[in-house]
């Protein structure tokens, strides 16, 4: 007996599952808060030279840039008890008494003075919050395969909530950055404890349904942060506001139950049996939880035990020949869905329309993407959805390229257009590297490619300082890497309607029967062309 049928004796999809999915489902709502926060917390509005102390009175003149708009880094030379100068050939220098900004909106950027020459600090920040993210996948899955995921699920919730908290009181910004960086570093947690727990306790064919509810979750949540931010236009109570929450789920994360496989392997038998049996009981099975045994649940959860114990780590990613090109093709699907997707996400602004209909419209892309990107998994296979979804993508970006800035229209609907395709392959991606590594490296599979996403999603937002020298060099570059992941995709096997692997040798098996399948027709065209034997003297040609 295996794990899911014992699931299916205490009720595989009862009253009990609902009440964990919903417990989990709920705090996904408030991550796009935390993970697109500085599009309103950062937001950089029109600027320009704020007047010397001493200036007489009268209209404030700045020189005109290269566009015939004022220019937003530079005013004229002031000299005391001297007039203004009047036309755009006085000699210009920094703004040296700060900004005038022109906007109601309290940011980071209006109160920190994040233009000009600091305006790359804004970028740095959103990277080191990507770090935060990368540095705690790193950290806390490997904490979780040793105390478990329920705990640093708790964990997680509680620093969150702290140092969510702790950025909106930041005094400089070097506080904010810090604490940003933990920020990230909690939320890894919670997502990796996240998913390994709903797989766990939900039957396989309620896996699909689940996994997309949590992502219809985070998008839920982007529609959520578009109206908090126009509700609340100081960023520090807008940062405290989506932070408070964790507090109290992290209080709701103590009626989440340990993984029992988690429980199995570290040889606390007694305490997942008696889980099973109060799910059991929460389902209306009372009967069937008293009935298991500790000899029961060692004897049918053997296999599981037996594979846990063969050891495989990183390395063997790349040193066996079928995971070491199956782990570079998804790594760079991975490394360019993270990277192009955040270059789009996080540059909402850039589109002159206003941005909280525009990031309401990002939200609801992903509604339909995702919708479409399931069928086209289910029905058409998984690389080939993989390899368009990319494809198109950095055609999208590529394209941004051409259209004028004063086409905001058609710019706004090839980076909607892109964003969702992104949005599809990042919900293919998690179900199709799960599907591709078998059993004993799937963990581990996850976690590598995972993180090339997060490296990803941490160097976006310092391309776009590559735009100083020439605007249309981040574009190119984002859209060429999201052509070459799409490009390595076409190199996977496909996994539609194949049983997950549970060894190497079943991954080996695969391309064996791939070989032999193009050897068959093949054979056959060669038997069709095989020419008749004259017919000798005197034989009956019958």
């Amino acid at each position: 007996m295996t794990f899911p049928e014992i699931l299916d004796r205490v009720g595989s999809m009862g009253p009990f599952q609902y009440l964990h999915v919903t417990l989990l489902a709920l705090p996904i709502l408030g991550m796009a808060n935390h993970n697109l926060l500085q599009i309103f917390t950062a937001t950089t509005p029109a600027h320009h030279c704020r007047p010397p102390p001493n200036t007489s009175a009268g209209p404030w003149v700045l020189p005109m840039g290269p566009n015939g708009e004022p220019e937003k880094c530079l005013r004229f030379v002031h000299l005391p008890n001297t007039s203004l100068p009047n036309d755009t050939q006085g000699a210009t220098e920094p703004c040296l008494d700060g900004w005038v900004y022109n906007t109601t909106r309290d940011t980071i950027v209006t109160e920190w003075n994040l233009v000009c020459s600091s305006g790359k600090l804004k970028e740095m920040a959103q990277s080191i919050f990507m770090a935060g993210i990368l540095i705690g996948g790193l950290v806390l899955g490997e904490l979780s395969d040793r105390f478990g995921r329920k705990p640093i699920l708790t964990c997680s919730y509680l620093l969150l909530a702290a140092s969510g908290s702790g950025t909106a009181f930041s005094p400089t910004l070097p506080f904010y950055i810090v604490f940003r960086f933990l920020t990230g570093f909690s939320i890894s947690g919670i997502v990796l404890s996240t998913v390994i727990l709903n797989v766990e306790w939900v039957p396989t064919w309620m896996r699909a349904i689940s996994s997309t509810a949590f992502g219809y979750c985070y998008t839920t949540g982007q529609f959520i942060l578009s109206g908090l931010a126009y509700a609340i236009p100081q960023w520090r109570w807008l940062q405290l506001t989506v932070s408070v929450p964790y507090f109290i789920f992290s209080l709701l994360s103590w009626w989440i139950p340990e993984s029992i496989r988690w429980m199995v392997l570290n040889g606390r038998f007694s305490k997942a049996l008696k889980t099973l049996q109060h799910v059991a009981a929460f389902n209306g099975k009372k009967e069937e939880g008293e009935k298991l045994s500790l000899e029961e649940l060692k004897f049918n959860l053997q296999k599981d035990i037996s594979l846990a114990k063969i050891k495989y780590g990183t390395t063997d990613l790349f040193r066996i020949p079928i995971l070491r090109h199956m782990t570079l093709c998804l790594s760079l699907a991975w490394f360019s869905t993270g990277f192009a997707y955040y270059s789009l996400a996080m540059g909402v602004e850039e589109f002159g329309v206003n941005l909280y209909i525009l990031q309401i419209i990002f939200g609801g892309v992903d509604i339909p993407a995702k919708f479409i990107t399931i069928l086209s998994i289910s029905y058409l296979g998984r690389h080939i959805t993989q390899a368009f979804v990319l494809l198109l993508a950095g055609g999208a970006i590529l394209a941004l390229i051409f259209v004028p800035s004063d086409m905001q229209i058609l710019r706004t609907a090839l980076a909607v257009f892109g964003k969702g395709c992104l949005s599809g392959s990042f919900s293919c991606l998690f179900l199709y590297t799960s599907e591709l590594y078998p059993t004993v490296v799937r963990q581990t599979g996850m976690g590598i490619n995972n993180l090339w996403a997060r490296v990803g999603s941490m160097l976006a937002p310092l391309v776009k300082i590559t735009g100083e020298v020439k605007p249309f060099i981040p574009n190119v570059i984002y859209g060429t890497m999201a052509i070459l992941g799409g490009s390595a995709a076409f190199f996977l096997p496909e996994t539609l309607n194949r049983p997950l692997p549970e060894t190497i040798e079943d991954v080996q098996n695969w391309r064996h029967q791939g070989k032999a399948r193009k050897q068959e027709p093949e054979a056959e065209k060669a038997s069709q062309r095989i020419p008749l034997k004259p017919c000798e003297s005197g034989q009956d040609p019958s």
